[in-house]
């Protein structure tokens, strides 16, 4: 299949991308998580802290605040067993649900991503370990000084003396492509942003500065972890620091090659496990992954992402009332933050409340290697929306406009049994559900400037602004469920975005929910 087919079929034809007589094979399904054998470990203290408050200023965490963090970040967090009640009153069959699940969401609950750390802590020897999320602890994968290597991978834009961690955020393509197939390659690229959003949100909490890099060599960076690019990959690298990062620069004059640069250190080789004794091929997710690679930094650019809304996209405008930032404990709505589905229910929204929620959305600060700058969420994706009974809004489609904090309408009426029918996995009650939003984003997928690894940007980006939202809606006592089962076509012809070479690339309906029926429990002493 061409890449390009590839990647439209994952927005705009989905059925393309599932062999006719695809099922998931249950019994074989691997493990949430990559376990390593016979590695020296370093084991992480399960007494995590039930609230995140900030350090000492410029004071190097101990290996146990950085377990914190990593437990925070994608830790197991809770075990959860719901029951689902199939069949008719007559013939009724309950089966029930067990899994493990951290503070992110994920497709499916099979979290493909895995982290690895850099680290330099005076509590551990220096090195690259794997962070071990069944037994919360530290697995050291190659030990040394590898500063210098490292920077190089990231074109020697950053300055990892002043780091005392590099995170590394990969995907193993397997461990979702057992149950969607060629679809899973759009859910890794929003569950790895996911993960980069929940650690900036631990970080900055923590008092950490961070920054998210996009652009590496990537074969030397895999080569450093001991990954096979054909069953995992580096979406992203993160350098923590204590201290104030400064910005990107890109040396246009120095090439760097990184198949020159994994010649410096030997290749590793460990045992892992993953349970699976059958593995399927993914030749299209091989592939996209080699087309996405980086060789030499000559590939690095810099872009500028954010697009002004153009007023064209909707003529009545309703202001919103600029609110005060919130403030909440992070960890507590970890805890309380989960995906409802028929568990939404109907109710009446505040506009403080809906002005708050898009306002604190797009005012995170984050630092990244794109446009080498410092500021505001920009990332050129944009929100829009269904809204119903909204208090001081009339029921109707919006696209919410950044710069002048307002809402621009582009439709008005009942939307819910319009977006109830748009939905090709109707697992959600949008009748039940105030306001349906949906990230949206240019259709090129920033191809142009960075080929098809604009593309698993773009996703890592959007599901960062998820994460944001997901987080801010549940302060506010709302709750928020990221779903893809949705056809991009009815949603991009309802707000008009086809004209503009824009699509949908994730909904997310909010509002009010009641308490679930579950039996969950915390996974921390």
């Amino acid at each position: 299949m061409e890449l390009d087919t590839f990647l439209y079929n994952l927005h705009f034809d989905t059925d393309k991308l599932l062999p006719p007589d695809w099922q998931p094979d249950w019994e074989d399904a691997p493990l949430p998580y990559k376990l390593y054998r016979g590695l020296p470990e370093i084991p992480l203290t399960a007494d995590v802290p039930l609230t995140l408050t900030g350090r000492e200023a410029n004071s190097i965490p101990s290996l146990e605040e950085f377990g914190h963090y990593l437990w925070y970040v994608y830790g197991l967090t809770r075990y959860s067993q719901a029951a689902f009640i199939e069949g008719n009153e007559e013939k009724a069959a309950v089966s029930y649900a067990q899994l493990f699940r951290r503070f992110v969401p994920s497709g499916g609950a099979l979290y493909p991503n895995e982290l690895y750390v850099y680290l330099k802590l005076e509590d551990v020897p220096e090195g690259v370990y794997h962070y071990d999320v069944a037994h919360h602890r530290l697995l050291l994968l190659r030990e040394g000084n590898y500063d210098s290597y490292i920077s190089r991978s990231l074109g020697n834009r950053y300055n990892l003396s002043d780091s005392f961690c590099t995170v590394f955020v990969s995907t193993v393509f397997g461990k979702n492509f057992y149950k969607y197939n060629n679809f899973s390659y759009r859910l890794q690229g929003l569950d790895t942003g996911v993960v980069i959003g929940q650690s900036l949100e631990v970080a900055d909490r923590m008092g950490f500065s961070t920054r998210v890099c996009y652009q590496f060599l990537d074969r030397s960076i895999n080569h450093l972890l001991g990954l096979s690019e054909q069953d995992e990959s580096v979406y992203a690298v993160i350098p923590l620091s204590i201290y104030n990062v400064d910005q990107f620069n890109i040396e246009k004059n120095i090439s760097i090659s990184a198949t020159e640069l994994s010649r410096e250190v030997p290749l590793l080789k460990h045992v892992t496990y993953n349970r699976s004794k059958r593995v399927i091929d993914y030749p299209e997710l091989k592939e996209i992954n080699k087309a996405s690679m980086f060789e030499t930094t000559h590939s690095f650019v810099n872009i500028k992402q954010d697009i002004p809304l153009k007023n064209a996209l909707g003529t009545e405008l309703t202001i919103l009332p600029f609110p005060e930032a919130i403030s909440y404990d992070l960890a507590s709505v970890c805890r309380e933050r989960h995906s409802p589905d028929i568990d939404f229910m109907i109710g009446k929204i505040s506009q403080t409340k809906v002005s708050t929620l898009l306002h604190e959305t797009f005012s995170f600060s984050y630092q990244k290697d794109l446009d080498n700058t410092q500021g505001k969420l920009e990332t050129g994706l944009d929100l829009y929306g269904t809204f119903y009974n909204v208090e001081g809004v009339q029921d109707g489609a919006y696209v919410y406009d950044k710069s002048t904090h307002a809402l621009r309408r582009i439709s008005k009426g009942d939307l819910r049994e319009y977006m109830q029918n748009s939905l090709t996995v109707p697992n959600v009650n949008l009748f039940q559900v105030p306001l349906c939003l949906h990230v949206v984003g240019d259709k090129d997928h920033l191809k142009k400037e960075l080929g098809y690894r604009g593309y698993r940007i773009q996703q890592m980006e959007a599901g960062i602004l998820v994460q944001r939202l997901l987080l801010t809606a549940c302060a506010l006592e709302m709750g928020g469920h990221p779903l893809l089962g949705f056809d991009s076509n009815q949603s991009d012809d309802l707000y008009g975005v086809n004209s503009k070479e824009k699509t949908c690339l994730i909904q997310i309906p909010v509002g009010p929910y009641r308490p679930r029926v579950w039996l969950k429990g915390s996974l921390n002493s």
